[in-house]
Order: C-alpha cells, then sequence, then structure tokens
C-alpha cells in the first residue's frame, strides 16, 4: 500500500470489502486534477498577499514577509488536514458527526460571548493570541454538510428508501438552522448566505421533493424581505447593499472599497502592469486587499490573463468535484461533494463579482487565494473530503 493508507475496494464475488492492491494504490487514485488546481490557486494566492501587504507597514510591523509567511504557513497546515481527512476517511467521519457538530455549534456560541471579537463589523472571530484568531463559521459549513448528509443518506444508503422522506428533511434542515441563527447573530450576513446555498445543493443533490426547495426559495425571500423591513440589518451591512444598488453612491465613503477594486482591476489590461508593480496595490488605495478583494491584485498585477487563470483553476476545482459526486455510488459521498461544490462555486462568484461591482460586498474570501487561517484550513479539509469519497468509492473487480 502506498503512503500507508488503508484503502478499500467492493468485490462482488466475494460480497466484501478488500484492501486495493499496488497497482490501485491510494496515490494513484487521488484526482491530481482537482489536487493540482487547489494548490496552484494557494501559491498564486501567497504571491498575491505578498505583493498586496509586503508595502504596508501597519499591518506588518515592517516585516514585509510577514503575510506571505503566514499564508504559505496556513497552505502548509491546511494540506496536513487534508491528508489526515483522508487518512480517516469520510465515512469513518460519518460516525463522529455528531461531536463535530457539537462542537462546531460551541465554537460558534463562543463568538457571542466576551471571547468573541469584530472585525470589519462582523463580531465573528475569537482571538487566540499571538495575533492569531478563528472564525468557527467556516468549519460550520463542512458540519453542516456532514449532518445533512449524514441524515439524508442514511436510510437510502441502507436500501431502506429511494429517497428522504419529509420527516428526514425536515430534522436534516433543523441541523442547518441552529447554526445559522447563531452566524445571523454576529452578525456574519456573508456566511449565513453561503450556509443558505449550500442546503440548498445538498436537498437537490439528496432528491429531496422539489417542494422543498422551492418552499426554501420562498421561505428566504419572505425572510430577506421581512429582516429588511425590520431593520435587523447593522448600518454597515445596510451601506453595502446601497453602494451595490448605486454605484455613485458616496464614492468617498461606503462606495470607496468597490470603486477603487475596479479601478484596479480595469488598469491591468490583458497582461497586467506585472506582479509587485500595480500602482493602485502599492499605493495601498484597495482596503482588505489581502483578504476579501484579493481579486483586485490578479486584475491589476496578471491582468486579464492573470485573472482568468484563477477563474479557470477555480472552474478545474469545482469540474473534478462534480466528476467525483457523479461517480460515487453512494448517497452520503454525493450529497457531500455536493455540498461542497454549492460552497465553493458560490463563494467564489460572490467574491470575484463583488469585486467587479456585480455583487454585494458580502466579506467572504476567495476559495485558496485570500488571507486567512480559518479559511484555508476549512477549504483543505474539504479537499480532503472530496478525495476520501473518491479514493474509497467502490470499485469493480
Amino acid at each position: 500500500m502506498a503512503s500507508g493508507f488503508s484503502v478499500s475496494r467492493y468485490v462482488p464475488e466475494q460480497g466484501s470489502w478488500a484492501r486495493l492492491t499496488a497497482r490501485d494504490s491510494l496515490v494513484r487514485r487521488l484526482d491530481w486534477p482537482l489536487l493540482g488546481a487547489a494548490f496552484a490557486l494557494s501559491v498564486l494566492g501567497s504571491l498575491l498577499v505578498w505583493s498586496a501587504t509586503r508595502n504596508r507597514d501597519q499591518l506588518t510591523q515592517g516585516d514585509p514577509y510577514f503575510f506571505l509567511f503566514r499564508h504559505v504557513l496556513n497552505t502548509g497546515i491546511g494540506l496536513a488536514l487534508m491528508i489526515g481527512t483522508i487518512w480517516l476517511g469520510h465515512r469513518t467521519l460519518r460516525g463522529a458527526v455528531p461531536i463535530l457538530y457539537g462542537l462546531s455549534v460551541l465554537l460558534v456560541l463562543a463568538v457571542l460571548t466576551p471571547l468573541g471579537a469584530t472585525v470589519n463589523g462582523a463580531h465573528a472571530w475569537i482571538k487566540l493570541g499571538g495575533g492569531f484568531s478563528l472564525q468557527p463559521s467556516e468549519f460550520t459549513k463542512i458540519t453542516i454538510i456532514l449532518g445533512m448528509a449524514m441524515l439524508l443518506a442514511a436510510r437510502v444508503d441502507a436500501g431502506d428508501q429511494l429517497h428522504p422522506d419529509h420527516r428526514t428533511v425536515a430534522k436534516s434542515l433543523g441541523i442547518a438552522v441552529i447554526p445559522m441563527a447563531i452566524v445571523m447573530l454576529m452578525p456574519d450576513l456573508g456566511s449565513v448566505m453561503v450556509m443558505a446555498v449550500i442546503v440548498l445543493g445538498v436537498l437537490l443533490a439528496s432528491g429531496a421533493s422539489n417542494r422543498w426547495v422551492f418552499g426554501l426559495l420562498g421561505a428566504g425571500a419572505a425572510g430577506a424581505v421581512s429582516i429588511w423591513q425590520l431593520g435587523l440589518l447593522d448600518d454597515y451591512q445596510i451601506a453595502r447593499f446601497a453602494a451595490f444598488a448605486n454605484p455613485a453612491l458616496d464614492p468617498a465613503g461606503v462606495g470607496y472599497n468597490t470603486n477603487q477594486a475596479r479601478i484596479a482591476i480595469g488598469s491591468g489590461g490583458l497582461t497586467g502592469t506585472g506582479l509587485f508593480e500595480g500602482t493602485q496595490t502599492t499605493g495601498q488605495f484597495v482596503p482588505e486587499q489581502q483578504t476579501d478583494f484579493v481579486f483586485t491584485v490578479a486584475g491589476e498585477e496578471l491582468g486579464f490573463l492573470g485573472a482568468g487563470l484563477i477563474i479557470f483553476l477555480l472552474g478545474v476545482v469545482l469540474w473534478r468535484a462534480c466528476r467525483i459526486a457523479r461517480e460515487t455510488t453512494e448517497l452520503y459521498g454525493t450529497v457531500v461533494a455536493a455540498g461542497i461544490i454549492a460552497w465553493f462555486a458560490f463563494q467564489s462568484f460572490e467574491n470575484i463579482g463583488m469585486t467587479l461591482g456585480i455583487m454585494p460586498v458580502a466579506g467572504l474570501p476567495l476559495p485558496f487565494v485570500s488571507y486567512g487561517g480559518s479559511s484555508m484550513f476549512a477549504v483543505w479539509v474539504a479537499i480532503g473530503l472530496l478525495q476520501s469519497i473518491r479514493v474509497q468509492r467502490p470499485m469493480s473487480a
């Protein structure tokens, strides 16, 4: 066995699971295009984060490599988490879902206590000391996917049902509603939006009745209107939506970020100004450029071709994830993969869209590219889950 991992396959003639031969080793069965695309995005992210922060002494305490080192470290930890996830396997994690879910709920609850900290208007962080912090909502995305998949697929994979029944769907929605409500109280509207899309993706993949999907879409629309009418949004959130609806509104204030982002991307042209040569980036005109607006660095310094490469690599990740979801023979694996696809697709579209002015600013990182440990750890765990689904899928003899 390669790398010391224990991987099995189903042999119909024996009616049992057998250890894979060297020919079917773990290394051969990994989805290398998926892994390569995700790693390439993290490498590109390291360069873009470095370019965005190397001249910002107020953030780096005079060390131009401060964010670069941390981004590389976060990527390394993320890769280790991916390997650990593959080693454990998504089926093993299936049995630990109640524990993981409970821990994730406790962590998001901890944000609402004195342990929580506010960053950019969202009280969504836990300060760990030494300049490190944790954003529990990133890990909650994973536990929502695993928890809903565990319930929705249990009786289907056992052969008792063809599709999840209404009672099972209702229970699975309860798993999602609890952490979403807590995250909404922070308030972290961007993360709630991602979780809502994850829920829809999971339900669609599970084969649940379309009445649930249409019902949730209607409830979501009604809830959004109610939140707006009741004034439950914070002032900074209302301002972001107002700036999205009217880009000319307060260009030196609430509309400053998006205006500067579009200027940065537009100035890159086809091939860009060159890495570390962007005037908008070196001039520090775009706020939060290492996190939420990292795509503007690519647009300015790498141009249309470099920005297009990032979109292409994200497309490869989604394509391979879709293939994994389609090829697995167990509903649990299909639902987990679908939840990850919905998560990556929406968050990528929202992040890139807000820099282009086609989506409101929601404070969401670009997967694998933006600086941030919690996000990096979560997306690499998701890659580990996808690889585990591919590696452990049943094979013919």
